[in-house]
């Protein structure tokens, strides 16, 4: 299943018509403030004179290879297969790791493969020493370092950002475009300063997602066709760049010694590795041998039943792997069962709500996953921004004006799943959602279903590994006994991908990890516009100019507290939509190595750190037999 950072996801349309007829406006009188930093409120945790975060280790060594697999994906990249190197478009299967090779104006710790700090959303310069702000923060000056160098020693400059953002804007991956409709231009004033202006309508944290977006080289680029696949490795500015690889097996990242900008705060204690390779498994059970053996020496683990019994091999017994759980306040991964509400069986949210009423959570974690999850029940679970009670004065003042649109169950406790009696098939819950089924004109023609419109009730839940089979068909079963008609379709992952990218599915499920400080990235994932793209991260094809409006809030809030009422507010509306069948979270990240590394004394506040902050050690490597 697909798991996405927030600052991973990195309207199109009409939006982007309306953008290009904005006037031209002067700049040359506005008043600027200059600042080493960005974030969503204005708060920063680090002085202009910092020297690195505290949750490295400035001394950290250099050396040793790390070797992974792809856990989170961004743009066109896949968790089994490559055949690409351009991350950055629709086209293709995007290879693991490929934002390690580029530079952004600024970044926060681990910002290239979605590690949170101990911010909730603050960037520091990178390629930009600092960005002059205006009065209004529509325009941002970015004042770029000239010693910033691309891996062939040509010097990054402000036109090779401003033919990034546009050509991402125009060309790019939906997850790109959609998120840049708002930019209204991007270009060099010099070699060393890039304007960009903002529209008016802008959302609050547009200018971080800029900010981090990943920097190409214009001359590189010119007479390519951005949108083709390609393996040949785009020319990039970062710490690491493309080594060796095989198309579809694995490919590995050489840290880059005289990288321009390793001395930089931002870098310090950060990029320890030499070599960072990934490998790439189409069967789970495969994988986890390859880290048994060593192959892979670091693995984050989701499987409940592995985390419980697969770790009894000699290397553990031996002491020669480890594994750790490690709690952090970062709200929870969003991960269920989605329904396609493109197709005619799911428009009516009674129908949505009878199926999720079949999956019995407590039978689930008790008897496959070891009663190690707690029931996902939110769209902002584990944080503040969850919906709780009845709304507040301050949410019903968002949500009153779409009273007629919205169902009464908005405006009461918000909707939760119902808990079981553990038995697998509770006839309560069965009994409810054939009411449900019955109320929204499905019929019962002898042991099948079917629905208002004649056709027989089928089910496909789609899926490019078997992993979760043992929690959905007993799902499938109950689904089964009110005559419906479902069952499972395990394609490759190229095939999923494509018919995912062209909503081409019944069910699927997907797992995004939660963000701190939500903002326009919330488009993306339920915006309407996001929706009608081909290829983006709005799977359920929620339509909801409600949703459109409540993101619109989101985006625009002004105080942390403006965003928790507005997120309630939107999570009361989504919960009623019943666009998901809410699978089940842990509040830590579940950690297995092989014990050669070391690691700074503090974690982020907001992840575990690793393996990003940790470093070979080569006297830990020696004692197990790996120096």
């Amino acid at each position: 299943m697909t798991r996405l950072s927030r600052r991973g996801i990195l309207k199109a349309g009409a939006a982007t018509a309306a953008l290009s007829a904005l006037p031209r406006m002067s700049f040359a009188q506005e008043a600027e403030t200059e600042t080493h930093g960005l974030s969503s409120f204005g708060d920063l945790k680090y002085k202009p004179d910092f020297k690195h975060f505290d949750f490295v280790n400035p001394n950290a060594p250099k050396g040793g290879t790390l070797a992974v697999q792809i856990k989170q994906t961004i743009g066109n990249q896949n968790f089994d297969t490559f055949n690409t190197l351009n991350i950055f478009v629709l086209k293709g299967d995007g290879a693991a790791g490929m934002s390690l090779t580029f530079d952004s104006l600024m970044t926060a710790s681990g910002e290239r493969i979605g590690v949170l700090g101990d911010e909730p959303d603050a960037l520091y310069g990178l390629v930009a020493k600092s960005v002059r702000v205006s009065e209004d923060k529509l325009t941002y000056r970015f004042v770029l370092r000239p010693e910033a160098r691309f891996h062939d020693g040509a010097r990054l400059t402000a036109r090779d950002a401003a033919f990034s953002f546009n050509i991402l804007k125009t060309k790019g991956h939906p997850l790109f475009s959609q998120l840049l409709t708002q930019m209204a231009s991007a270009e060099a004033e010099s070699d060393e300063i890039l304007r960009v202006q903002l529209s008016p309508q802008r959302s609050r944290d547009l200018h971080l997602v800029i900010a981090g977006l990943p920097i190409l080289s214009e001359q590189y680029w010119r007479g390519k066709d951005f949108n083709a696949s390609t393996l040949e490795a785009p020319l990039g500015s970062g710490p690491y760049k493309v080594g060796h690889f095989e198309q579809g097996r694995f490919i590995e990242f050489e840290r880059v010694p005289d990288y321009w900008g390793r001395d930089l705060p931002v870098n310090v204690g950060l990029n320890n590795f030499d070599r960072i390779r990934y490998e790439y498994f189409r069967d789970r059970t495969v994988a986890f041998e390859a880290f048994k053996n060593g192959t892979l020496t670091y693995n984050e683990e989701y499987t409940s039943r592995i985390w419980s019994t697969g770790y009894d091999f000699p290397a553990m017994r031996e002491g020669r792997v480890k594994k750790e759980e490690i709690s952090n306040d970062a709200p929870s991964t969003i991960q269920g069962w989605y329904f396609n509400t493109r197709r005619e069986a799911f428009k009516d949210p009674r129908i949505r709500e009878a199926i999720g009423l079949a999956f019995d959570f407590e039978w689930t974690n008790a008897n496959i996953m070891f009663g190690l999850f707690k029931r996902t029940t939110s769209f902002f679970e584990n944080s503040d921004m969850k919906a709780v009670g009845k709304p507040s004065p301050e949410e019903l003042a968002l949500l009153e004006p779409f009273r007629d649109k919205l169902p009464a169950s908005v405006f009461a406790e918000p909707p939760v799943p119902p808990v079981s009696d553990v038995s697998g098939q509770d006839r309560r819950l069965l009994r409810r959602a054939d009411e449900l089924l019955r109320e929204a004109g499905c019929k019962r023609e002898g042991g099948g279903l079917k629905l208002p419109n004649g056709q027989p009730f089928r089910i496909e839940f789609l899926d490019f590994q078997p992993s979760l089979q043992p929690h959905t068909q007993p799902f499938q079963a109950n689904l089964k006994r009110l005559g419906i008609d479902a069952f499972s379709r395990i394609v490759d992952a190229a095939q999923y991908r494509a018919r995912m990218d062209a909503y081409e599915f019944d069910m699927a499920s997907r797992n995004l990890s939660g963000s701190p400080t939500p903002g326009d990235s919330l488009r993306v994932i339920y915006g309407s516009e996001s929706g009608k793209q081909p290829g983006s991260q709005n799977i359920a094809g929620i339509d909801d100019p409600v949703v459109d409006a409540l993101i619109g809030t989101i985006g625009n809030a002004r105080t942390r507290e403006e965003l928790n009422t507005a997120c309630r507010a939107l999570d009361r509306v989504l919960r009623s939509g019943h666009y998901w069948v809410p699978m089940w979270y842990r509040a830590s990240e579940w950690l297995a190595y092989w014990d050669q590394f070391s690691r700074p004394e503090t974690k982020p506040r907001f992840s575990s750190g690793a393996p990003w902050t940790w470093w070979h050690d080569a006297e830990k490597a020696k004692r197990i037999g790996r120096g």
